[in-house]
C-alpha cells in the first residue's frame, strides 16, 4: 500500500508541474467544481476560479524544481495526501524561489485522480 501511494504522488507531481511549466491552460482537468485552492493566502474554488487564478499569474514561463515529495494515504477511500517543496525559477531571475506545496488527490471511478484540496505557498528567507 505505502509503495503504491508513493508512486501515485510521484506520478502526479511529475505530471502537475509538467502541465505548469509547459501548458497551463491544460491545468483545469486535474480540478473538479468542489475543488479548493489556497493560493498565498487567497481561497478559490472550483475549476473556473482556479483555472482563472493560474493562467492570470504574472510570469507566462517558469521552471519547477522538486527537491522533496512526501506522500500519505488519507481516511478517504483511495485519495492520497501529497506534500512537496522545491524552487521556482522565472525566466530572466537568478534567484530560485522556494515553494511549498500540499495536494489532497481523490479517486475517480475511471481509476485517475483529482485535485480536491491544494496549498501553495512561497518560503521567505
Amino acid at each position: 500500500m505505502e509503495e503504491h501511494v508513493e508512486m501515485v504522488g510521484r506520478a502526479f507531481v511529475d505530471h502537475y508541474y509538467h502541465l505548469f511549466d509547459n501548458d497551463r491552460a491544460s491545468l483545469p482537468s486535474l480540478y473538479q467544481p468542489t475543488s479548493m485552492l489556497t493560493f498565498e493566502g487567497q481561497k478559490i474554488v472550483g475549476v473556473d476560479d482556479i483555472s482563472s487564478k493560474l493562467n492570470q499569474l504574472s510570469f507566462d514561463q517558469c521552471r519547477h524544481v522538486v527537491s522533496t515529495i512526501d506522500s500519505q494515504p488519507s481516511s478517504c477511500t483511495g485519495g492520497v495526501v501529497v506534500f512537496v517543496s522545491g524552487s521556482l525559477q522565472l525566466p530572466g531571475e537568478e534567484h530560485h524561489l522556494r515553494f511549498s506545496q500540499m495536494f489532497h488527490l481523490i479517486p475517480t471511478p475511471q481509476g485517475n485522480f483529482f485535485v480536491q484540496n491544494d496549498i501553495f505557498r512561497l518560503n521567505y528567507g
